[in-house]
């Protein structure tokens, strides 16, 4: 049996560690990690559903605490709420401390950010107009596109 040594000779080095940290926390690269995962996902949704909805459905998580959710939970009632949490704080330090302290300055990334709101839910409810349910859905594509928005502008 050979060892992995052999196969991959190459040991990263601590220079190596830290340039690759530093990749990783760059806006960039989280960006474009991002919107990769996203075309993948919307590829394998689009191929193969079954395999696609049994990972969605698979469940893990302590039950004595109630936590034995699907990955769909996990996402949604979890890694949304940090990833909103984490923004907030961002925004609320740029309007604290930053460029946006200034109301002159803030007025137009105010605007756009309303926009930002307001337009995904008329679009959606324009593509949905008459489905059955359809006004229930109006909060997804608000909460989604700041990711998105964030993702390509990093990028």
């Amino acid at each position: 049996m050979r060892r992995v040594a052999e196969i991959w000779p190459l040991r990263p080095t601590i220079h190596h560690s830290r340039r690759l940290a530093e990749a990783l926390r760059a806006e960039t690269v989280g960006g474009v990690i991002m919107l990769a995962a996203t075309v993948i996902a919307l590829i394998w949704a689009n191929v193969s559903t079954d395999s696609y909805e049994a990972l969605r459905a698979t469940t893990f998580g302590p039950a004595s605490l109630h936590l034995d959710l699907d990955l769909r939970q996990w996402v949604q009632n979890g890694l949304l709420t940090i990833f909103f949490f984490v923004a907030g704080i961002e925004v609320k330090e740029e309007f604290v401390h930053g460029e946006l302290a200034n109301l002159r300055k803030a007025a137009l990334p105010i605007l756009a950010s309303i926009a930002g709101m307001v337009v995904p839910v008329l679009v959606y409810l324009a593509v949905s107009w008459g489905a059955p349910g359809a006004g229930q859905g109006w909060a997804v594509p608000t909460a989604t596109d700041i990711a998105f928005a964030l993702a390509v502008l990093a990028v």
